[in-house]
């Protein structure tokens, strides 16, 4: 059996010796024909191999290069070196495969920026960097999926594929197997679907959540996690072209609930992170702070990424009406002093420098905004008694603006179809969506959750590519 091996995290935290035991994994150094540092992906802590002359010919040492495979049996021992407990006495060597240290383009003394990473990303995980970042990536997926399972919560797979735009925002990728050079078409020109694939017009999901309440008026409580697209052409550090959503679903819950829900899950999230990923925070916490060394000191952090975490898992998030943060940013020194990009006046949809705006200068700290006006948000939200907000929350985390979207769902047909004409959706193509309000209609709510930002706060990382395994972007979609 090839694959009997002990994990090098596993090894370094035994700190027992005098045991014999097989480990694989790529050369980062080696130094002196003796010192291989072994890394097999499971830590940022690499293992010491020691080779002891006569081990290997010379052919054999020199093939020993950065990012060659390896497999060691050898003894445990105690380390005289500084920085490590433990190292591995070779007594057999194996070399799986060959890396020409020439071509190999992560070099220890290169440095790869971020930016080139991202031209090289097949490669990219083998860093640090991007070693740490995907493991604690790893952990709040598997957290995701124990906070909502341990509250009873239906994991329900809602479609990639659909025929509904649950935003209401058009900026979807069309989904079709019709010729692209002449497609069958209609007497007024328009193209005819009824040739297509799925007999009418489909285009890769923009949210689950539709389809969510509609396993919430059976189960109750439900939560999708998975992949949504939007076809916006955003050159950013905060979007992508697809990235993944978490939107649970609560029958007979309201805007409250919704806030406590939302608030309770992320705390949850970051915490577990935080109990299973410490070695890799800490990485991430230094790799930051010496990032901003050559930062301005009015553009720094003013907590530490460790420091950050903790302070949001420990504190009660600040929740302030939509209202309320307009009339915020109006007095604010930095709308009298014009440093606003955008101007700010009720009924604004709140631009990114608002929402960071409020929670790192004004809160600092995560803040939840209620009562957004009806007229930006989107059909399905409940209508306040005052007939012109609705039920709906952002939370906003510091570095990244809005995290979370929600609201209560609007639960009564008659006001559902008057919004829905009032924003031109075709009710009849919705009869599916409006038959939960038509058979024992309940109040409910949801949120979605971005993920990448989730991890993009979590890490410290500043652009969204680096949190997301294969980024599509604009003009971009390798691999």
């Amino acid at each position: 059996m090839l694959n009997h091996r002990l994990k090098i995290k596993a090894l370094l935290a035994d700190e027992r010796t005098g045991y014999e035991t097989t480990v694989m994994g790529w050369v980062r150094t080696f130094r002196n024909n003796q010192f291989i540092a072994l890394n097999d992906g499971s830590t940022n802590n690499n293992l010491q191999v020691v080779v002891n002359q006569g081990l290997l010919d010379e052919t054999q040492l020199k093939r020993i290069t950065p990012g060659a495979s390896l497999k060691v049996t050898g003894e445990v021992v105690e380390s005289l070196g500084k920085g490590q407990k433990v190292e591995l006495k070779a007594k057999a060597l194996e070399i799986f495969g060959d890396c020409d240290g020439e071509k190999y383009p992560l070099q220890l003394k290169n440095r790869p920026s971020l930016e080139y990473l991202r031209e090289i990303a097949h490669l990219r995980f083998r860093t640090n960097t991007f070693g740490a970042v995907f493991r604690v990536r790893h952990s709040l997926a598997f957290a995701i999926h124990q906070f909502f399972n341990e509250k009873g919560f239906v994991y329900l797979h809602t479609p990639v594929i659909t025929a509904s735009d649950a935003e209401g925002a058009g900026e979807m990728f069309r989904v079709t197997t019709l010729p692209f050079d002449k497609p069958p078409r209609n007497e007024d020109g328009s193209i005819d679907f009824k040739e297509d694939f799925f007999g009418k017009s489909t285009n890769l999901t923009v949210s689950g959540q539709l389809e969510g309440e509609l396993g919430a008026m059976a189960f109750s409580e439900i939560y999708t996690f998975g992949p949504t697209f939007r076809a916006e052409n955003s050159n950013t550090t905060r979007h992508l072209a697809e990235f993944w959503m978490i939107e649970p679903e609560m029958a007979f819950h309201d805007i409250e609930d919704n806030m406590n829900l939302a608030e309770e899950f992320i705390k949850y999230i970051i915490r577990y992170a935080m109990e299973h990923n410490r070695e890799d925070l800490e990485f991430l916490a230094q790799r930051l702070a010496d990032e901003e060394k050559s930062l301005p000191q009015d553009k720094r952090s003013e907590l530490g990424l460790i420091e950050k975490l903790e302070f949001v898992v420990n504190n009660a998030f600040e929740r302030i009406t939509y209202t309320e943060a307009v009339n915020i940013l109006r007095e604010s020194p930095a709308y009298k002093k014009k440093k606003f990009q955008y101007d700010v006046t009720w009924g604004i949809d709140l631009q990114s420098e608002h929402e960071r705006y409020l929670v790192e200068k004004h809160f600092k700290k995560p803040v939840i905004v209620t009562g957004y006006p009806a007229a930006i948000k989107a059909f399905y939200m409940r209508m306040n008694d005052d007939g012109k907000t609705v039920a709906a929350m952002d939370i906003l985390a510091p570095g990244i603006g809005e995290i979370v979207g929600g609201s209560q769902r609007e639960e009564r047909l008659e006001r559902l179809e008057a919004r829905m004409k009032e924003m031109h959706i075709p009710v009849e193509d919705m009869s599916w969506y409006l038959d939960t309000r038509r058979f024992g209609t309940v109040p409910h709510a949801g949120f979605g959750l971005g993920f990448e930002r989730m991890v993009q706060f979590v890490t410290g990382m500043t652009n969204i590519r680096d949190v997301i395994p294969f980024a599509r972007t604009p003009k971009n979609c390798e691999f």
